[in-house]
Protein backbone atom coordinates (compact mmCIF):
# COMPACT_ATOMS: atom_id res chain seq x y z
CA UNK A 1 0.00 0.00 0.00
CA UNK A 2 1.70 3.01 -0.76
CA UNK A 3 -0.52 6.48 0.05
CA UNK A 4 -0.73 9.97 -1.85
CA UNK A 5 -1.89 13.30 -1.39
CA UNK A 6 -3.51 15.47 -4.10
CA UNK A 7 -3.90 18.94 -4.95
CA UNK A 8 -7.47 20.72 -6.10
CA UNK A 9 -5.60 22.10 -9.15
CA UNK A 10 -8.55 24.22 -10.58
CA UNK A 11 -9.58 26.04 -7.70
CA UNK A 12 -6.03 26.75 -6.39
CA UNK A 13 -4.26 28.05 -9.72
CA UNK A 14 -7.47 30.37 -9.96
CA UNK A 15 -5.99 31.73 -6.42
CA UNK A 16 -2.47 31.90 -6.73
CA UNK A 17 -2.40 32.70 -10.36
CA UNK A 18 0.11 30.21 -11.28
CA UNK A 19 0.10 26.25 -11.36
CA UNK A 20 -1.76 24.60 -8.65
CA UNK A 21 1.40 22.01 -7.90
CA UNK A 22 4.36 24.91 -7.63
CA UNK A 23 5.26 25.67 -3.61
CA UNK A 24 3.60 23.37 -2.40
CA UNK A 25 5.73 21.18 0.42
CA UNK A 26 4.91 17.41 1.53
CA UNK A 27 5.19 16.17 5.26
CA UNK A 28 8.74 14.94 6.00
CA UNK A 29 7.06 11.07 4.74
CA UNK A 30 6.76 11.79 1.52
CA UNK A 31 8.14 12.85 -1.74
CA UNK A 32 6.49 15.73 -4.16
CA UNK A 33 5.30 13.67 -7.34
CA UNK A 34 3.52 16.14 -9.85
CA UNK A 35 1.08 17.56 -7.70
CA UNK A 36 1.15 14.85 -5.58
CA UNK A 37 2.84 13.67 -2.48
CA UNK A 38 3.34 10.12 -2.43
CA UNK A 39 4.89 8.03 0.71
CA UNK A 40 8.85 7.65 0.61
CA UNK A 41 8.45 4.17 1.95
CA UNK A 42 5.51 1.27 2.14
CA UNK A 43 3.78 1.35 4.48
CA UNK A 44 3.71 -0.52 8.24
CA UNK A 45 0.58 -0.71 9.90
CA UNK A 46 -0.04 -0.03 13.16
CA UNK A 47 -2.83 -0.86 16.09
CA UNK A 48 -2.63 2.27 18.94
CA UNK A 49 -4.08 2.24 21.59
CA UNK A 50 -6.20 4.73 23.19
CA UNK A 51 -6.13 6.84 19.89
CA UNK A 52 -8.64 9.71 21.23
CA UNK A 53 -6.73 10.45 24.36
CA UNK A 54 -3.86 8.79 26.26
CA UNK A 55 -2.07 8.53 22.36
CA UNK A 56 -4.34 11.40 20.49
CA UNK A 57 -0.66 12.87 20.74
CA UNK A 58 1.15 10.26 18.86
CA UNK A 59 -2.05 10.12 16.11
CA UNK A 60 -1.33 13.87 15.26
CA UNK A 61 2.10 13.26 14.66
CA UNK A 62 1.50 10.16 12.16
CA UNK A 63 -0.67 12.50 10.52
CA UNK A 64 1.89 15.00 10.21
CA UNK A 65 3.79 12.55 8.94
CA UNK A 66 6.26 13.28 12.23
CA UNK A 67 6.34 9.41 13.72
CA UNK A 68 8.84 7.64 14.45
CA UNK A 69 9.05 3.87 14.82
CA UNK A 70 10.29 5.02 18.79
CA UNK A 71 7.70 7.09 19.09
CA UNK A 72 5.19 3.98 18.52
CA UNK A 73 6.69 1.60 20.51
CA UNK A 74 6.67 3.93 23.19
CA UNK A 75 2.93 4.27 22.75
CA UNK A 76 2.54 0.84 22.96
CA UNK A 77 1.45 0.90 19.67
CA UNK A 78 1.36 -2.67 17.98
CA UNK A 79 2.74 -3.27 14.04
CA UNK A 80 0.16 -5.71 12.14
CA UNK A 81 0.83 -7.85 9.36
CA UNK A 82 4.32 -8.74 9.72
CA UNK A 83 3.92 -12.63 11.57
CA UNK A 84 2.26 -14.62 8.35
CA UNK A 85 -1.34 -14.21 8.13
CA UNK A 86 -3.93 -11.29 8.54
CA UNK A 87 -4.33 -10.33 12.10
CA UNK A 88 -6.12 -6.70 11.67
CA UNK A 89 -9.14 -8.04 13.71
CA UNK A 90 -11.39 -6.32 15.21
CA UNK A 91 -10.32 -4.14 12.01
CA UNK A 92 -12.07 -6.68 9.33
CA UNK A 93 -11.41 -8.03 5.78
CA UNK A 94 -14.32 -5.55 4.55
CA UNK A 95 -12.91 -2.11 5.79
CA UNK A 96 -15.42 -2.54 8.87
CA UNK A 97 -14.55 -1.69 12.43
CA UNK A 98 -11.02 -0.01 11.64
CA UNK A 99 -11.94 3.38 12.41
CA UNK A 100 -9.28 5.12 14.92
CA UNK A 101 -7.77 1.37 15.15
CA UNK A 102 -5.09 1.18 12.63
CA UNK A 103 -2.92 3.47 10.82
CA UNK A 104 -0.40 3.38 7.66
CA UNK A 105 2.97 5.13 8.77
CA UNK A 106 5.65 5.45 6.12
CA UNK A 107 8.72 4.66 7.76
CA UNK A 108 12.51 3.35 6.91
CA UNK A 109 13.75 0.47 8.35
CA UNK A 110 10.44 -1.16 8.32
CA UNK A 111 9.09 -4.58 7.65
CA UNK A 112 5.92 -3.33 5.46
CA UNK A 113 2.85 -4.54 6.00
CA UNK A 114 1.47 -7.41 4.09
CA UNK A 115 -1.74 -9.13 4.60
CA UNK A 116 -4.35 -6.39 4.00
CA UNK A 117 -6.89 -6.59 2.04
CA UNK A 118 -7.74 -3.52 -0.42
CA UNK A 119 -10.69 -1.96 2.06
CA UNK A 120 -8.05 -2.71 4.82
CA UNK A 121 -5.15 -0.90 3.21
CA UNK A 122 -7.82 1.68 2.25
CA UNK A 123 -9.17 2.43 6.00
CA UNK A 124 -5.33 2.49 7.62
CA UNK A 125 -4.47 5.32 4.61
CA UNK A 126 -7.74 6.93 5.86
CA UNK A 127 -7.11 7.00 9.18
CA UNK A 128 -3.47 8.68 8.46
CA UNK A 129 -5.47 11.22 6.79
CA UNK A 130 -3.94 9.71 3.36
CA UNK A 131 -5.31 7.50 0.47
CA UNK A 132 -4.50 4.90 -1.81
CA UNK A 133 -2.74 6.35 -5.46
CA UNK A 134 -5.00 6.00 -8.22
CA UNK A 135 -2.96 3.91 -10.86
CA UNK A 136 -2.38 7.22 -12.80
CA UNK A 137 -0.45 8.45 -10.20
CA UNK A 138 1.24 5.64 -8.66
CA UNK A 139 2.49 5.42 -12.56
CA UNK A 140 3.60 8.83 -12.42
CA UNK A 141 5.75 8.32 -9.12
CA UNK A 142 7.21 5.04 -10.10
CA UNK A 143 9.25 6.29 -13.30
CA UNK A 144 13.09 5.90 -12.80
CA UNK A 145 13.03 2.78 -10.66
CA UNK A 146 15.36 0.48 -12.24
CA UNK A 147 13.09 -2.11 -14.44
CA UNK A 148 14.99 -5.21 -12.70
CA UNK A 149 17.38 -7.54 -13.85
CA UNK A 150 19.50 -9.62 -11.96
CA UNK A 151 18.68 -8.95 -7.87
CA UNK A 152 22.18 -8.96 -6.56
CA UNK A 153 20.50 -9.08 -2.90
CA UNK A 154 22.03 -5.92 -1.74
CA UNK A 155 21.66 -2.70 -4.16
CA UNK A 156 19.03 -3.90 -6.24
CA UNK A 157 15.37 -3.86 -6.23
CA UNK A 158 13.89 -7.22 -4.46
CA UNK A 159 12.72 -9.32 -6.75
CA UNK A 160 14.37 -12.45 -6.69
CA UNK A 161 16.90 -12.94 -3.84
CA UNK A 162 15.72 -13.69 -0.34
CA UNK A 163 11.86 -14.14 -1.24
CA UNK A 164 10.84 -12.33 1.43
CA UNK A 165 10.23 -8.57 2.29
CA UNK A 166 13.10 -6.59 3.26
CA UNK A 167 13.09 -3.38 4.92
CA UNK A 168 12.01 -0.48 3.45
CA UNK A 169 14.77 1.58 1.78
CA UNK A 170 17.36 -1.17 2.25
CA UNK A 171 17.71 -1.61 -1.42
CA UNK A 172 19.68 1.72 -2.11
CA UNK A 173 19.17 1.80 -6.02
CA UNK A 174 15.51 0.46 -6.16
CA UNK A 175 14.28 4.42 -6.09
CA UNK A 176 12.43 6.34 -8.32
CA UNK A 177 13.12 9.73 -10.00
CA UNK A 178 10.88 11.54 -7.40
CA UNK A 179 12.67 9.44 -4.01
CA UNK A 180 9.70 6.91 -3.59
CA UNK A 181 11.78 3.49 -2.77
CA UNK A 182 10.73 -0.21 -3.23
CA UNK A 183 8.06 0.74 -5.81
CA UNK A 184 9.68 -2.35 -7.93
CA UNK A 185 9.28 -5.75 -5.78
CA UNK A 186 9.52 -6.32 -2.45
CA UNK A 187 5.72 -6.16 -2.06
CA UNK A 188 2.93 -5.58 -4.88
CA UNK A 189 1.22 -2.57 -3.86
CA UNK A 190 -2.66 -1.56 -3.46
CA UNK A 191 -3.81 1.17 -5.39
CA UNK A 192 -7.13 2.60 -5.04
CA UNK A 193 -8.91 1.45 -8.72
CA UNK A 194 -10.73 -0.95 -9.29
CA UNK A 195 -11.72 -3.11 -12.76
CA UNK A 196 -13.37 -6.43 -13.71
CA UNK A 197 -11.87 -9.36 -12.23
CA UNK A 198 -9.21 -10.30 -14.66
CA UNK A 199 -8.29 -14.07 -15.86
CA UNK A 200 -5.73 -13.35 -18.24
CA UNK A 201 -1.80 -12.79 -18.11
CA UNK A 202 -1.01 -11.55 -21.55
CA UNK A 203 2.68 -9.69 -22.32
CA UNK A 204 3.26 -6.30 -22.95
CA UNK A 205 4.81 -7.90 -26.23
CA UNK A 206 8.49 -5.97 -27.10
CA UNK A 207 7.18 -3.00 -25.26
CA UNK A 208 7.94 -4.77 -21.95
CA UNK A 209 8.75 -7.66 -20.03
CA UNK A 210 6.74 -7.16 -16.98
CA UNK A 211 3.91 -9.18 -15.93
CA UNK A 212 0.51 -7.75 -17.26
CA UNK A 213 -2.34 -9.50 -15.63
CA UNK A 214 -5.20 -7.51 -17.04
CA UNK A 215 -7.30 -9.42 -19.55
CA UNK A 216 -10.42 -11.16 -20.05
CA UNK A 217 -13.11 -9.53 -17.57
CA UNK A 218 -14.31 -12.69 -15.57
CA UNK A 219 -18.06 -13.20 -16.36
CA UNK A 220 -18.72 -15.95 -13.37
CA UNK A 221 -20.74 -15.14 -10.47
CA UNK A 222 -20.29 -14.37 -6.94
CA UNK A 223 -16.86 -13.50 -7.67
CA UNK A 224 -16.99 -9.62 -7.54
CA UNK A 225 -14.34 -6.86 -9.24
CA UNK A 226 -10.46 -7.20 -9.24
CA UNK A 227 -8.27 -4.02 -7.24
CA UNK A 228 -4.99 -3.54 -9.41
CA UNK A 229 -1.76 -4.43 -7.72
CA UNK A 230 1.34 -2.39 -8.96
CA UNK A 231 4.91 -3.16 -9.35
CA UNK A 232 5.58 -6.95 -8.43
CA UNK A 233 6.90 -8.17 -5.66
CA UNK A 234 9.84 -10.25 -4.22
CA UNK A 235 9.77 -13.47 -6.51
CA UNK A 236 8.62 -12.01 -9.51
CA UNK A 237 12.43 -11.86 -11.08
CA UNK A 238 12.73 -9.59 -14.55
CA UNK A 239 8.63 -9.43 -15.01
CA UNK A 240 8.68 -6.80 -11.53
CA UNK A 241 8.70 -3.71 -12.88
CA UNK A 242 7.33 -0.09 -13.46
CA UNK A 243 4.93 -1.68 -15.54
CA UNK A 244 4.16 -4.47 -13.67
CA UNK A 245 0.29 -4.61 -13.05
CA UNK A 246 -1.86 -7.18 -12.01
CA UNK A 247 -6.05 -7.15 -12.23
CA UNK A 248 -6.39 -10.87 -11.42
CA UNK A 249 -7.09 -10.10 -7.51
CA UNK A 250 -9.87 -9.46 -5.59
CA UNK A 251 -10.09 -5.98 -2.74
CA UNK A 252 -11.48 -8.51 -0.53
CA UNK A 253 -8.02 -10.77 -0.78
CA UNK A 254 -6.06 -11.14 2.18
CA UNK A 255 -4.27 -14.54 1.47
CA UNK A 256 -1.22 -13.14 -0.26
CA UNK A 257 2.41 -12.05 1.58
CA UNK A 258 2.74 -9.89 -1.10
CA UNK A 259 0.10 -7.25 -0.36
CA UNK A 260 0.87 -3.54 0.84
CA UNK A 261 -0.37 0.08 0.97
CA UNK A 262 1.42 3.21 -0.27
CA UNK A 263 -0.63 6.10 0.76
CA UNK A 264 -1.04 9.61 -0.67
CA UNK A 265 -2.29 12.47 0.70
CA UNK A 266 -4.52 16.13 0.44
CA UNK A 267 -2.20 18.95 0.63
CA UNK A 268 -4.13 21.13 2.67
CA UNK A 269 -4.27 21.48 6.33
CA UNK A 270 -4.89 22.98 8.57
CA UNK A 271 -7.54 24.63 5.83
CA UNK A 272 -8.26 28.28 6.07
CA UNK A 273 -11.22 29.41 4.69
CA UNK A 274 -11.30 32.44 1.64
CA UNK A 275 -14.11 34.64 0.99
CA UNK A 276 -13.48 35.67 -1.97
CA UNK A 277 -16.85 37.65 -2.65
CA UNK A 278 -18.55 34.59 -4.53
CA UNK A 279 -18.34 32.07 -1.72
CA UNK A 280 -15.97 30.32 0.54
CA UNK A 281 -13.35 27.96 -0.46
CA UNK A 282 -10.43 26.32 1.70
CA UNK A 283 -6.90 25.77 1.42
CA UNK A 284 -3.47 26.39 2.72
CA UNK A 285 -2.53 29.07 -0.19
CA UNK A 286 -5.41 31.07 0.26
CA UNK A 287 -4.30 34.54 -0.21
CA UNK A 288 -3.79 36.54 3.54
CA UNK A 289 -5.73 39.27 2.49
CA UNK A 290 -8.90 37.08 1.92
CA UNK A 291 -8.49 35.00 4.72
CA UNK A 292 -11.21 34.74 7.52
CA UNK A 293 -9.30 34.33 10.53
CA UNK A 294 -11.97 32.90 13.04
CA UNK A 295 -12.86 29.76 10.18
CA UNK A 296 -9.53 27.86 10.43
CA UNK A 297 -9.42 23.86 10.98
Amino acid sequence: MRTVLSIMGAALALLVGHPAWAGFKCTKDMVKSGSTCIDTYEASVWRIPNPLDANKGLVKKVKNGKATAADLTAAGATQLGTTGGDDYAPCTDNGQNCTNDIYAVSLAGATPSAYTTWFQAQQACKNSQKRLPSNAEWQAAVAGTPDPGPDNGTTDCNTNSVFAAVSTGSRSSCVSADGAFDMVGNLYEWVADWAPLSTACPTWGAFSNDTQCFAGADTGTNRGPGALLRGGYFSNGSVAGPLAVAGNSQPSSSTTSACVARASRIVFGPLVYCDLGSGEWAGRFCPSAHRTPAATA
